[in-house]
């Protein structure tokens, strides 16, 4: 940042205050250097690559205003800079820029200002208004994308009371604010929607409300305790169990076992370099079992939620995450709620629509997760009462967790690291429903969830980047169906046999490597993407955005490594679907061969959501989680979780009459007592430093 403010030419204002029109640093991150230069340091002993961040600079105080990505470096004292290009050469358009603090502010005074004709309206059927409203104030909340065609910039705001857990608290008004131009005197109110009726202007509005010919909603006054949207408890559960004690705690009774050095996690066999993108969130680095890479990278690229409605907001919500800077919403994660109190908690620094970098505490935990099933067990019965030996392994995982809080949705990201190397990559939605005003028209598109509060049906997509290196970059792909196969029986002439060969998966690695053969070979699986509901990807284009701009059509895509094409979506998708800066389809069509090249998975998981009663006040996360996992085949020789000391093996040494039985663990006989951390605290803050 002090760089590129000290530079004359580029004529950088701060981000805060001032008019819309002028030049400003919007997201300064870490920029990946080329896979190939990172693989030479790491597995050939090559130069360290020079590192360099990637700046996002939006330029309003051109006559022709524009959005230039530039590479700076070398860090951590950069000297240059120099324009970043995206696939085909294209520029960035303005209008597509991701919103900022400043222009929601901006729109804040152009929708006070265009409310006042509707005070009366508002306050006499919400008890809410917009403008000199005290504690009574009304909010609101926008949608994108902005506009019908690329270049535009219109959005359509759903007016809200401003309680607690307000998206569930529209009031029936929709406004749609035309806010393209660089002067916000020129931003003007060109659609209302009010209780299932469209009008030109407020005045026309308010006109019709001073007449008494306006069909109202009126609202009942919001109490000040228990309101529906809150979490404050209410009611009691039939049995009467405690709830307001303490439930079970996960501990480490002996102390961690995994290691964290910087950014370098290690745990069992596991190893691999962790970061945290202000532009998409969580990306993991150098994944490696038992010192052999088996990808290079695994990261988050884009969530993405389509809705539909009757209400112009609702009809019109594709929202695409990463253009509301997903990964940059990282607030504090809470002790012994959102994560264990005995994770290690991890800060995160961001500059994203700032004046300098921001710290969020405990913005990442990182914490070992008793699964509550084995890992595996035999109980091996002589059929007679008793049995031979019994044997298990505990289940465990080591969790690498961080949250996006997307406005009403909360995102809890997850990748999982197992013993027997296993990785599952996984999300949980939470947080509150997107929301409109209930007509009747709008019960084809949701649920109505409370008075006057339609939950609007929606689907969420997931897409993921999974660039893997089993053995070395020489991979390919290949899928095996099922079929039955009816054979000869050889044992009885005559008889037929039906025979299942295989289930429907997906593998991608290098040569086949059988048990006991020399070298090293083997795949690795990427099963079907577990989806709590059955939601189909292939969604009809129609005439709204370009299904383009993000991968919803594919569970699983596979195209070889490019560096022009780092990710599958961008911040700008949002804003501009039309014509999307970065378009997954373009990866998919250059008919190049897989085989035996240096491969790229791009996985999709996603569920539809019918919006219901209970997910008031918020959605809750069980059901609401989809992932993927990385499953070893033919990679190791048994299972790699041999080697864990933590299994237990019980013998009967007098059998018949088992009175005496050896115990055989190479753990201590006793976990011994989980100790009790310090009372709770929470902080919250997040600030430039």
């Amino acid at each position: 940042r002090t760089f590129l403010m000290s530079r004359p030419e580029l004529g950088l204002s701060p981000s805060r205050g001032g008019p819309l029109a002028k030049n400003t640093l919007f997201l300064v991150e870490l920029l990946p250097p080329k896979k190939r230069l990172a693989l030479r340091y790491l597995d050939q002993g090559g130069p360290r690559p020079r590192r360099q961040a990637r700046a996002v600079v939006f330029f309003g105080a051109q006559a022709e205003p524009n959005i230039t990505e530039f590479a700076v470096g070398p860090l951590p004292r950069p000297s240059s800079y120099r324009p970043l290009r995206f696939k085909g050469g294209r520029a960035i358009p303005f209008a597509a820029r991701p919103m900022t603090q400043l222009e929601y502010e901006l729109l804040h005074r152009t929708l006070a200002e265009a409310m006042e004709p509707l005070y009366r309206l508002l306050r006499d059927t919400t008890g809410f208004w917009y403008h000199n409203c005290s504690r009574h104030c009304l909010t609101f909340s926008d949608i994108a994308p902005r506009g019908l065609a690329s270049g535009e910039r219109r959005s359509w705001l759903i007016l809200q009371r401003f309680v607690e857990g307000f998206f569930l608290h529209p009031v029936g008004l929709e406004v749609l604010v035309d806010h393209r131009d660089p002067d916000p005197r020129r931003w003007a109110v060109q659609r209302l929607w009010y209780n299932g009726q469209y009008f030109s202007s407020p005045q026309e509005l308010a006109e019709r409300y001073e007449r008494g010919t306006l069909a109202v909603a009126r609202l009942a006054k919001p109490p000040f305790q228990q309101l529906f949207s809150s979490y404050e408890p209410r009611g009691r559960f039939a049995t009467g169990t405690p709830t307001e004690v303490h439930g079970a705690k996960v501990c480490e009774p002996q102390g961690r076992r995994y290691r964290l050095r910087g950014n370098r996690l290690e745990y069992g066999g596991w190893s691999l370099a962790f970061r945290l993108r202000s532009s998409a969130g969580l990306q993991l680095f150098d994944l490696r079992f038992n010192g052999e890479r088996l990808a290079y990278e695994v990261s988050v690229q884009e969530a993405i939620a389509f809705y539909g409605g009757h209400t112009p907001a609702a009809m019109q919500t594709k929202y695409m995450d990463a253009g509301w800077g997903m990964g940059s919403v990282t607030y504090e994660l809470a002790r012994g709620i959102d994560c264990p109190d005995t994770a290690t908690y991890l800060d995160a620094h961001h500059f994203y629509d700032t004046d300098g970098p921001v710290r969020f505490s405990h913005a990442i935990c990182i914490f070992e997760l008793p699964t509550g099933v084995p890992l595996r067990r035999h109980f091996d019965s002589d059929f007679q009462g008793g049995f031979h030996f019994y044997a298990g392994l505990e289940g465990q995982a080591l969790v690498l967790r961080t949250t996006s809080t997307v406005y009403n949705y909360d995102y809890i990201w997850d990748f999982l690291l197992y013993p027997n190397g296993v990785m599952e990559a996984k999300v949980h939605a939470t947080g509150f429903i997107h929301a409109t005003f209930y007509t009747p028209q709008g019960r084809r598109y949701g649920s109505r969830v409370h008075s006057h509060v339609l939950g609007n049906l929606h689907t969420h997509l997931v897409h993921y980047k999974v660039d893997l290196d089993i053995a070395g970059t020489g991979n390919s792909f290949e899928t095996m169906d099922v079929r039955f196969e009816n054979i000869s029986n050889p044992w009885s002439p005559g008889a037929r046999l039906g025979s299942r060969l295989g289930p429907l998966t997906a593998w991608l690695g290098s040569a086949w490597h059988s048990w006991g053969s020399p070298g090293r070979g083997g795949r690795w699986v990427l099963p079907p993407p577990r989806h709590p509901h059955n939601v189909g990807l292939l969604l009809s284009p129609g005439n709204g955005p370009n299904p383009a701009p993000v991968p919803r059509r594919y569970h699983l895509a596979v195209t070889r490594h490019h560096e022009n094409e780092p990710t599958s979506s961008s911040i700008y998708a949002q804003n501009d679907p039309w014509e999307p800066l970065v378009s997954f389809e373009g990866f998919l069509r250059n008919n190049e061969t897989i085989e035996d090249q240096d491969l790229v998975a791009w996985v999709t998981v996603g569920f539809l959501h019918v919006p219901h009663a209970e997910d008031i006040p918020n959605t809750a996360t069980p059901g609401n989680a989809v992932g993927f996992f990385l499953r070893p085949f033919n990679f190791f020789d048994e299972d790699p979780s041999v080697a864990s000391r933590s299994p237990v093996i019980v013998r009967p040494l007098d059998p018949p009459t088992f009175s005496q039985l050896e115990i055989q663990r190479w753990t201590p006989a006793s976990p011994g007592p989980c100790v009790a951390p310090g009372p709770f605290t929470y902080n919250g803050t997040y600030r430039q430093e």
